[in-house]
């Protein structure tokens, strides 16, 4: 098997690594055509996982291969660490050398953590343009049952990101749509969390969030209506490297904060099985601009949450718990999904304000509920950007 390390450095010197970018990242359309002669330079032997349709896109591709010996597991429903100890042992028999995660966002995290802890390159394809999963040095570990259980920081990001084009047009539109909603998160999460931040690599992050943003309310709405666009390729880029970027540049200094602390209650929920995790991430934003307004009384956080109440309307994004299809959501299980997010832990708690099961609970049933009377109203200039 193959092994890698990074460079040796003398004890008495301290340094801080941050896995910023992949190696190399090959966009373009039929790039997947050269798979073989991709994979060649980290591996003979290479074990391809992912879920059972995304293994089904990639067979053409695969069909041919002539001289690297390849393996395909598939990792199941979540990237949990049941599945990561049968892909460990799928690995040693099979004499890996190298991982290719193909697929949505679970599918990429197990093949980046299972290359980890097999001290294997990775390679990362992703399906569609869902999240930044392909880009990232990060894996979210869930339960068998689909509940977000912890993450894992990873020392490097993916030695390969190969996206196809192609491959990610043939994705169901709504995979796209959820992609958005996850991205949109790195705006409203990182200005809170390091908005004020001196650092120069976070103030980068957080400034290209913003762009990150701008080009997403800017370009969404052609790129869904017409997938052959110059704009779909552009959310495309936008939803899979950029936001990847974004996370990269900030590190662990540019944190998820509510939206993704609502996510990983409600992953504890089985009604939410049924919607994708950037659905759950864009109905989060909602909750923690309503928390804003409700605890902190802030006008600009109502103004926001309107002008996304718009935009989710425009392009199909859950705005409610019954978008989520959690109309008929029990009281208990809703107590369930918010003490989760308050836990201890929880990125819910970068908020600059505490915040308690019972007033998340008001957020979460209230997040289309109508403007307040701030005296700011949308299309004003100070509305248009939230500090």
């Amino acid at each position: 098997m193959s092994k890698f390390s990074s460079p040796s450095v003398s004890s008495s010197v301290e340094c801080s690594s941050q896995a910023i970018a992949p190696q190399c990242v090959i966009r373009a359309e039929q790039s997947l055509a050269q798979l073989e002669s991709l994979i060649q330079p980290y591996g003979q032997r290479p074990l391809m996982v992912g879920g059972e349709q995304s293994l089904e896109v990639l067979q053409p591709y695969v069909a041919t291969f002539s001289t690297v010996q390849l393996a395909t597991a598939n990792y199941g429903q979540d990237c949990s660490e049941a599945s990561l100890k049968a892909l460990g042992e799928r690995v040693t028999r099979h004499r890996a050398d190298v991982i290719v995660g193909v697929g949505g966002g679970k599918a990429l995290d197990a093949a980046k953590l299972l290359a980890h802890q097999t001290r294997c390159p990775v390679i990362t394809i992703p399906t569609s343009g869902a999240t930044c999963a392909a880009w990232t040095a990060l894996s979210n570990v869930y339960s068998e049952g689909g509940a977000f259980q912890y993450d894992v920081g990873l020392p490097r990001c993916p030695d390969l990101l190969i996206l196809d084009y192609e491959v990610i047009r043939t994705a169901p539109q709504r995979t796209l749509v959820a992609g958005i909603g996850d991205a949109l998160a790195k705006w409203y999460e990182a200005s809170v969390s390091s908005g004020h931040s001196q650092e120069t690599l976070t103030i980068a992050a957080v400034q290209q969030a913003r762009v990150l943003r701008d080009i997403l309310f800017q370009k969404s709405g052609t790129a869904i209506a017409q997938p052959d666009s110059d704009e779909w390729r552009q959310v495309v880029d936008a939803t899979v490297l950029m936001a990847g970027v974004v996370g990269g540049l900030g590190g662990a200094q540019c944190r998820t904060v509510a939206a993704h602390a609502v996510h990983n209650g409600l992953t504890h929920l089985s009604p939410t099985r049924a919607s994708l995790h950037g659905e759950k991430v864009a109905y989060g934003i909602l909750v923690q601009l309503r928390l804003e307004e409700l605890i902190q009384h802030n006008h600009l956080a109502t103004t926001a949450r309107h002008q996304l109440l718009k935009f989710y309307g425009e392009i199909g994004l859950p705005m409610t718990l019954a978008d989520l299809g959690m109309e008929d959501v029990s009281l208990k299980d809703l107590q369930t999904a918010a003490q989760v997010a308050c836990q201890p832990e929880s990125d819910l708690h970068h908020l600059p304000f505490r915040v308690m099961p019972d007033q998340l609970m008001a957020a979460m049933v209230s997040t289309a509920s109508p403007m307040a009377d701030s005296g700011i109203h949308p299309g004003s200039p100070s509305a248009e950007v939230r500090p």
